[in-house]
């Protein structure tokens, strides 16, 4: 049997107390808050948690439940900044933080969410 990056980490509650730390930087946070419509991040929270939960190698609930990811396309309605990018990443890190994760486990999150959110850039001003 192969064991996964989810697997290793911890599986879902590994991939939820991340995600919820990251919330609760960014329903305080002036920058990003206003990028999510919905006055309850619960479900913003949710989705997050099940693609991470997809990507690293769970369950596949979010595919089955949303589709594809299609990460640009869905995020094209924000105004995603350089400085945008920057403050999620300070509220990622929080969120690793808060994991009990061994360095490699953190240094290989960390690449993937450091690319995945310059990837998400798509306005300078």
């Amino acid at each position: 049997m192969t064991t996964t990056f989810y697997d290793e980490i911890g599986g879902e509650q590994t991939i939820r107390t991340i995600v919820h730390r990251f919330y609760e930087g960014v329903a305080d946070d002036e920058l990003l808050r206003p990028m999510y419509p919905e006055a309850d991040l619960g479900p913003a929270e949710e989705r997050f948690a099940l693609f991470l939960v997809q990507y690293w190698g769970g369950p596949s609930t979010y595919s089955e439940t949303r589709g594809h990811p299609r990460l640009r396309m869905r995020h094209a309605p924000f105004q995603v900044t350089p400085a945008a990018a920057q403050r999620w990443l300070v509220h990622f890190r929080a969120g690793l933080d808060a994991a009990d994760l061994t360095p490699e486990q953190d240094e290989r999150f960390w690449d993937y969410v450091t690319h995945a959110a310059q990837f998400m850039v798509n306005t300078l001003e």
